[in-house]
């Protein structure tokens, strides 16, 4: 099959380089791709935003499946385009998408399916936003209601700097404190039914120890040794079946991949947010496991024939992000990168990265992503770490503590 993939980032780099090990693939495309990407893939310009252009360049390279990688396309109605257009597609229409797009519709869907989850109010006003502070208390939770990239929520003991994230912010949610340990579960969905990856866990904060403004992730590991037996079947049961089952209930069907993140409560697992799209960096690592062929397993959700649960590898991965100088509050761009070279048992995802002439520069906050195999986690984390110190980029940063 033909496959086209829309984005240009480091989840976009691991999809491809997935769907190029796929039998079943035999043309790959991305659209705009980026340094890492051009290595497995044709790329080619288009504004991944644009619903038109996207679907007019399907019709040039006559695809059979158009991979939209990040949300905002999502949200911007590329898949509706692409389906109108004839393309099998997958990612959610405009609308399913809003389950990423309005933490406030969100909230609304998990009500309704009755889906475990944090106590929350929909603020507008400074006022209404106090109240729920108050309400809830500390650590306060205050999430900006729409599109963030991953930097659109404040978790504080500082009630002013919670107030201060919500005055800025047009409309946010604010939500009682989950307690417990987060972790993630993706599920494929093909508009009536899902099938269930393996469960992984990200890293959020900046620096090492938990510390530092919240970011799209610093890094990420799978599976979870620790994670509870029966803990998949019980979030399929009481979350992804009920809110897709609601979400076609209202003329939704939500065919893509449903991001899960979870808090593992003292009363058991509750959702923190939905995403519309494999997370990032976590899908790194999941699809580094996946043994199921990719492009067979997208195609099946497309076009609402998703059968068998996907297979996965033995061993453990780990990612670990390499950040530019700044990042998340100012990330510098344009200093040159050396050492990308892959060892026996790690690898680098290109995320925000561009050329300048024979060179590789960095071209955003999180700029690659190494991942790393192995029997067991420490394996995985070592040769992820061994690839991470060959790497030079001028007044780049990365945690120590990934996976530990």
């Amino acid at each position: 099959m033909r496959v086209l993939v829309i984005g240009s980032g480091g989840r976009e780099h691991a999809l491809c380089r997935s769907l190029k090990l796929d039998p079943q693939v035999t043309e790959l495309h991305c659209a705009p791709g980026n340094p890492g990407i051009e290595e497995v893939a044709a790329v080619h310009p288009v504004d991944p935003l644009d619903p038109g252009q996207v679907a007019a360049l399907a019709g040039r390279l006559r695809v059979d499946l158009v991979v939209v990688g990040p949300e905002a396309p999502l949200v911007a109605g590329v898949s509706d385009a692409v389906r109108e257009a004839g393309f099998a597609c997958f990612g959610p229409s405009s609308e399913a998408a809003m389950i990423e797009g309005s933490k406030a519709f969100a909230k609304e869907i998990m009500s309704a399916a009755d889906v475990p989850t944090a106590r929350a109010r929909v603020c507008v006003t400074e006022a209404e936003a106090a109240a729920a502070l108050d309400e809830f208390g500390a650590p306060y939770v205050v999430k900006d209601d729409g599109l963030a990239a991953g930097k659109g929520v404040v978790v504080t003991d500082d009630r002013e700097l919670a107030l201060a994230h919500a005055r800025a912010c047009d409309r946010v949610v604010i939500e009682e404190f989950l307690d417990g340990p987060e972790i993630s579960l993706f599920a494929l969905c093909d508009g009536s039914t899902a099938v269930p990856l393996q469960l992984a866990q990200d890293f959020k904060r900046a620096y090492d120890g938990g510390q530092g403004p919240n970011t799209g992730g610093m890094g990420a590991y799978t599976p979870l040794p620790w994670a509870p037996d029966g803990l998949t079947e019980q979030v399929m049961r009481e979350v992804v079946h009920p809110t897709i089952g609601e979400l076609a209930r209202r003329g939704l069907p939500y065919q893509g991949v449903l991001y899960v993140g979870l808090a593992l409560t003292s009363k058991g697992p509750k959702v923190i947010e939905f995403n519309a799209r494999f997370g990032d960096p976590e899908a790194q690592v999941l699809l580094d496991r996946l043994e199921t062929p990719l492009g067979g397993l997208l195609m099946a959700s497309a076009t609402g024939e998703l059968g068998l649960d996907p297979v996965f590898k033995g061993g453990s991965a780990v990612i670990v992000v390499v950040a530019s100088e700044n990042y998340p509050e100012a990330p510098v761009k344009g200093d040159v990168i050396k050492g990308l070279r892959e060892t026996e048992h790690a690898y680098v995802i290109h995320a925000g990265t561009k050329r300048s002439g024979d060179e590789v520069v960095s071209d955003g906050g999180r700029v690659l992503g190494v991942v790393g195999s192995g029997p067991d986690q420490e394996s995985a984390r070592q040769a992820a770490y061994d690839l991470v110190g060959r790497i030079e980029l001028r007044g780049s940063h990365h945690r120590t503590d990934i996976a530990r």
